[in-house]
């Protein structure tokens, strides 16, 4: 089963998991009532897409923004069921809801906003910091690469600032938490243990396939192309950083790839070290009840990969 381990991901969304597998995306979300919601979706194979996935360095980027989309999607979902609850809208019925996200309209709708909100942040991570370090060391000294290392420092410390204050807020540090569950329920299935709620809070917060490791890798990563390029002037500089994100961005995921297959060396698997430590901030130790949706979500995602296994044999 080792193979079949590598292909789950998790991501956590507000009151909620959601699990990812070959053919399907599940999301479970907890109600105040105790019960448990679930959505769905089963994954669209689009032969363009597949071809571009088969290509390094260009299926990172694919990859990324295909999950932003489905990510947004079910946080829409997570969300509205939260909302539905505290009876802030007047939610449709389950027929409704059901044909509401099988929708073209809707799916496109919240596929562009979960894009266009990756792409926002990651053009303010990107520019912010050459601004700043072009202001503050433009004329102390003349080492364009000094210059790049500087700008990679204060990307780090904003990055890590962020993640830090937002984390301070209840909403937040409760989705940390069930991203913390997912973790630790895929580190559980992965290592064969039955999916109980005392097993699953046996093991870490911390995995190495998260989202948490790419961003590390896209600031060192960049930091390390940009000192290639000669620029002169800010407005040079800041072209540069844009045309090179896609670049920047396949090499980090492949980078990321590399990483991950060497977890179980034991020198090589400290490559993989920066992006577990910003973990430490994107993680926090979840309650029983939280690692109880998680578990759901999960196997529900087992359920439904076995019925659509079983129903193409």
């Amino acid at each position: 089963m080792a193979e079949q381990n590598s292909i789950y991901g998790g991501q956590a969304v507000i009151e909620g998991v959601m699990f990812a597998g070959r053919n399907v995306h599940v999301t479970a979300v907890r109600k105040k009532d105790g019960s448990l919601d679930f959505l769905e979706v089963p994954k669209k194979v689009i032969p363009w897409v597949q071809a571009l996935k088969k290509i390094p360095f260009v299926r990172g980027i694919v990859g990324i923004i295909e999950s932003s989309a489905k990510g947004a999607q079910h946080l829409n979902f997570s969300a509205e069921s939260f909302a539905e609850q505290e009876g802030e809208v007047d939610m449709p019925k389950k027929e409704e809801k059901a044909g509401m996200f099988s929708g073209i309209s809707m799916v496109l709708g919240v596929a562009f906003v979960g894009v266009l909100s990756f792409l926002f942040g990651k053009f303010i991570f990107t520019l912010v910091p050459a601004i700043i370090e072009q202001f503050l060391f433009q004329n102390v000294f003349s080492n364009q690469i000094l210059h790049n290392l500087i700008e990679g420092v204060i990307k780090i410390i904003l990055l890590v600032g962020y993640i830090y204050f937002i984390s301070l807020t209840p909403m937040i540090r409760r989705l940390f938490q069930y991203h913390g569950a997912e973790h630790k329920v895929i580190s559980a299935y992965e290592a064969g243990m039955e999916l109980t709620v005392s097993n699953v809070q046996k093991f870490n917060t911390l995995h190495y396939r998260c989202g948490s490791s790419f961003i590390v890798f896209t600031v060192l990563i960049g930091v390390v192309i940009y000192s290639f390029l000669h620029y002169d002037g800010m407005v040079e500089r800041i072209v540069q950083r844009l045309i090179l994100l896609p670049l920047v961005i396949g090499v980090s995921y492949e980078v990321l790839r590399f990483t991950n297959s060497l977890r179980e060396v034991p020198v090589l698997r400290y490559l993989g070290y920066p992006g577990l430590w910003l973990q430490l901030l994107t993680t926090k130790e979840p309650e029983d009840s939280q690692v109880e949706v998680s578990i759901a979500s999960f196997n529900r995602m087992l359920e439904a990969e076995k019925r659509i296994m079983e129903g193409r044999a």
